[in-house]
């Protein structure tokens, strides 16, 4: 197996039935390394935007030490607004899923709605984990995400005339 080398690229994958979704092979194979040969997709609400973030197990141990490193920072700072029960709560509140040999997943309803999913799912790398945006969302966001959006319209084209 070989080592992983983070989330990059970009995919598209339509929903399925029965709220079935599909982790398109280059994120499979990663997040499969990611998590010691394991199928186990992390996936969790993004703190900041409309959208979902996904990884795998291996990203566990760097939370722990994100959130240490966080509340030294707020200690160093003299910062008592930092709450480190409402910041662990807020990065380990991903859910554990499994997916098929096919990349097939169910998401679960809350994810859904906290992603604002509806039909489709963008995947987009970011090294350390890998954004999952509804395109319609995407496409709203500024200018700073131009390459995504691009990216994404081009794929959701494909994929609506059969071509992806």
């Amino acid at each position: 197996m070989s080592a992983f080398g983070g989330y990059n690229g970009q995919a598209y994958s339509p929903s399925g039935d029965k709220s079935r979704f599909v982790l398109p092979p280059a994120f499979r194979k990663a997040v499969k390394e990611s998590s010691g040969g394991s199928r186990t997709l992390c996936l969790a609400a993004h703190g900041k935007f409309d959208c979902l973030i996904g990884f795998g197990t291996s990203r566990i141990e760097q939370l722990h030490v994100l959130l240490d490193r966080e509340e030294k920072i707020a200690v160093d700072r003299k910062d008592e607004s930092f709450d480190r029960d409402v910041r662990a709560a807020q990065l380990f509140g991903y859910e554990q899923l499994s997916f098929d040999d096919s990349g097939r997943f169910i998401m679960p309803e809350h994810l859904r709605d906290l992603g604002k999913v509806d039909d489709g799912l963008y995947f987009h790398g970011a090294g350390e984990f890998f954004f999952v945006w509804n395109p319609d969302e995407l496409a709203q966001m500024g200018p700073q995400w131009k390459g995504a959006q691009a990216a994404c319209a081009k794929m959701v084209a494909a994929a609506k005339k059969g071509t992806a």
